[in-house]
């Protein structure tokens, strides 16, 4: 296998934020950053297989027409890859059991969770949960803390605490089919992000919690922790000059908080799948 952390980014159809999620990759030190429309990989000129970190970035996808990633989803999961008499899903289905990574950000997360890949409790890759209308019927474009589950399998947060990252969505309230989901969410330490208060306490409060997400929930692992989904943008956030305050905070470092998402994954792929 190369030597070289290779993450592909998908791209088209509505999403907007590859290209700041390709300056992150490179940043966080991954060797190849490729974005790729999604027609690439259906006609086969582009294949999954080459890479080690799947991206979907943030956007629009299909205008969410029907609803935040509905149409991305079923696209993902049914269009056919040409001349291969296989499904694009298969091709993820074989990514993620070569235990490599994705990480889905705002309608790339909404994206994961309508394709069944998250949370994927046990291994079963079917919608549990759903991302839907913030409670103040509003879209939401502002700054948020975030804290982070210690004890969460999660590849991209490990040695993090807490998270400052901006949103700007309006579906963004994560509701699932049944309390137990929720529980067994909690359970299993799957619920890797929460809105929270300035001191990191996870709250229901508006605005600190910008929709009305159960439980808080702002992002999500699976079991294995190498799939990921959240809605505030990282890569919205890599250096100290993208920060709301840059300029009435000189202590700031100089890497942005949301750097530290893309350097765990780079780091995870170096030690374990090169």
């Amino acid at each position: 296998m190369s030597k070289q952390v290779k993450a592909i980014i998908i791209a088209g159809n509505g999403t907007n934020c590859e290209r700041e999620t390709a300056h992150a990759l490179t940043l966080a030190g991954a060797d190849v950053v490729h974005i790729v429309h999604i027609s690439e990989l259906l006609t086969g000129r582009v294949q999954l297989s080459t890479y080690h970190f799947l991206n979907l970035a943030g956007g629009f996808l299909d205008g969410d027409d029907l609803g935040s990633a509905k149409a991305g989803a079923n696209r993902l999961l049914h269009a056919p890859v040409s001349g291969s008499g296989e499904h694009l899903s298969d091709h993820l289905r074989r990514f993620i059991e070569e235990g490599k990574l994705i990480m889905g950000v705002c309608n790339g997360f909404q994206l994961m969770v309508k394709m069944g890949l998250l949370p994927a409790l046990n291994g079963e890759f079917r919608q549990q949960v759903t991302l839907t209308f913030n409670d103040n019927g509003r879209f939401e474009d502002r700054w948020v803390y975030l804290k982070a589950d210690s004890q969460s399998p999660c590849v991209f947060t490990r040695g993090l605490d807490g998270i400052y990252l901006p949103v700007r969505h309006g579906e963004g309230k994560l509701v699932a089919d049944s309390p137990q989901i929720l529980d067994d969410l909690e359970a299993r330490h799957l619920s890797v992000l929460k809105y929270s208060t300035a001191e990191y306490v996870p709250t229901m409060d508006y605005p600190a919690n910008p929709n009305g997400s159960a439980a808080a929930i702002a992002g999500l692992c699976d079991e294995s922790g190498r799939l990921f989904g959240l809605m505030p943008h990282p890569e919205a956030y890599v250096h100290r000059t993208q920060h709301p305050r840059w300029t009435r905070e000189p202590k700031l470092p100089e890497a942005g908080m949301g750097l530290w998402l893309y350097q765990n994954a780079v780091r995870f792929i170096r030690r374990e799948l090169l």
